[in-house]
């Protein structure tokens, strides 16, 4: 067995609509296992959605429904859209799976027989929409932060995991992995978080005010919390056919909304407890805006992905998404900026080069790539055989840096089209004598051609596809094809069709 991969995604909570903040974390995370499966090694694509808790709840009642039944009409949506969006997961969490159930309910005993969890009367403040406990030091100027929603005073029993007991562990084993969160400020920012002692973690919420969660197996009448119980599931996810388990990830992504607490403090704490490798790394984006303006349910500018998708098609979406977000950085989306990449970079770069070079092909030589002749390749030729950076490319999808990775790509596709500029196949076509010119030419467009397919099979897998199959190509796209290397033997090609044809803003 080759190298394997773990990669892992934030779990979506169905209780919302899904908009173009899980769009775009789940393309992300699509084209890094894309990359990864690109590099040979064998990938395991986790993700999936979050069904238990309050909130839901809430919204099942509101609708008359049985909360299985709510989230099977939920989750459904997030699936269809997925689908869409070509996002090739392995596996698809649901937290309301019986075998994540007992998983859950097999890590509270443990953390019980290890004496981690203490019952008592607590006294505070609950935030409804986040459904946790908040301390006062949460709050800013005297007032609760808008992502906590509502806060009401709360008194009530419930379970407790003793969570300061794990900060000074944590802090040490994030200050030795220098590299274990990406990007680099957010580590400095979670280790600003635990200069402050935890407080305990509330564990439980009682079935007589939230029935719909997993019950405690050591009194039926609690739930387990819902970060708790939506945590597990990349470890409960996680086994292998050979009763192993894939587990640590490679790679888990998520907004920077939920690194501090939920996985930059929780999740290691709880690992911990549990005697499990933390991931070996964390990958934590920004927020999609909208003109300027956070994205969210409550001011509904939420942006819904299916308009852009039915009019661009997935290939332009996720092509907008990896390439306008900045590493770490927040992006903001607009439909000119997304018309603008898509004339531009899509229709003008990548599809020109496309079109014309397979209809000079069919124009010239009946469909038919000329074989390749080493003895005529003059510096033009060996000067686009050496163009693509492939250390930066791979160096920019080993950080999880889609923008970096893709600019590499585009700038591989600009000097394809200056080299046709500068070849001019329509004058050897022309000119006496100038047949073997034409031919080198043309072969060294199906060339390139085809190494670009390869290379942008982690943002535009449709393109990719179509591009190989137009060039005669059955076999799977891999890094370790994707040198110079233009067959000796004339092959055919298939009819060229418009990638990305023309849309009038």
């Amino acid at each position: 067995m080759g190298e394997r991969f773990f990669l892992t995604t934030a779990i979506d909570y169905v209780n919302g609509l899904p908009h173009l903040g899980h769009a775009y974390e789940k393309t992300l995370a699509d084209a890094l296992a894309r990359y990864q499966r690109l590099c040979g090694r064998s990938v395991l694509f986790l993700t999936g959605v979050d069904e238990h808790g309050q909130k839901v709840q809430q919204s099942a009642r509101a609708l008359a429904l049985d909360p299985q039944d709510f989230c099977d009409r939920q989750t459904a949506l997030f699936r269809s859209l997925w689908l869409r969006l070509d996002i090739s997961f392995d596996r698809f969490a649901r937290t309301t799976d019986p075998r994540h159930k007992e998983a859950v309910r097999g890590f509270l005993v443990r953390l019980r027989e290890k004496g981690l969890l203490r019952f008592e009367e607590h006294e505070g403040f609950y935030s409804l929409r986040q459904e946790q406990f908040v301390t006062e030091r949460e709050r800013v100027g005297g007032r609760w932060p808008e992502i906590y929603g509502e806060v009401i005073p709360m008194r009530e029993p419930n379970y407790f995991f003793l969570l300061s007991r794990f900060g000074e562990r944590i802090r040490s084993a994030i200050e030795s992995r220098p590299d274990w969160i990406v990007p680099a400020f957010r580590r400095q920012e979670l280790l600003a978080a635990l200069q402050r002692p935890l407080p305990e973690l509330c564990l439980s919420r009682p079935r007589s005010r939230l029935a719909w969660g997993i019950p405690l197996p050591f009194d039926e009448q609690y739930v387990t919390y819902v970060w708790f119980d939506a945590l597990l599931n990349y470890v409960s996810f996680a086994g292998d056919e050979r009763g192993g388990t894939w587990w640590p990830a490679d790679l888990q992504i998520i907004g920077k909304d939920i690194l501090i607490p939920a996985h930059g403090i929780y999740w290691p704490a709880i690992l911990e407890a549990l005697e499990l490798p933390l991931p070996r790394r964390l990958l934590v984006h920004g927020w999609w805006l909208n003109r300027g303006a956070k994205m969210s349910k409550s001011t509904g500018n939420a942006i819904d992905p299916v308009p852009y998708l039915d009019r661009y098609g997935s290939d332009a979406l996720r092509y907008f998404l990896l390439r306008e977000m900045t590493l770490g950085n927040d992006a903001d989306f607009s439909d000119e900026k997304l018309l603008q990449r898509y004339q531009s970079d899509l229709a003008n770069d990548l599809g020109n080069f496309a079109h014309r070079s397979l209809s000079m092909i069919a124009r010239y030589r009946g469909g038919r790539v000329p074989g390749w002749v080493d003895s005529e390749a003059g510096p033009a030729e060996k000067e686009i055989a050496a163009a693509f950076d492939e250390a930066a490319y791979r160096n920019a999808f080993e950080e999880g840096d889609t923008s970096t990775a893709l600019a590499v790509a585009w700038t591989f596709i600009g000097r394809a089209n200056r080299y046709v500029d500068q070849a001019a196949p329509w004058r050897a076509a022309r000119a006496p004598g100038s047949q073997k010119r034409l031919d080198l030419i043309l072969a060294t467009l199906a060339e390139t051609l085809r190494r670009i397919a390869i290379f942008i099979e982690p943002a535009l897998p449709r393109s990719s596809q179509k591009l190989l199959k137009e060039l005669g190509i059955s076999e799977p796209p891999l890094l370790s094809r994707a040198a110079f290397a233009p067959p000796r033997e004339s092959y055919s090609v298939g009819v060229p069709e418009p990638l990305f044809p023309r849309i009038e803003s």
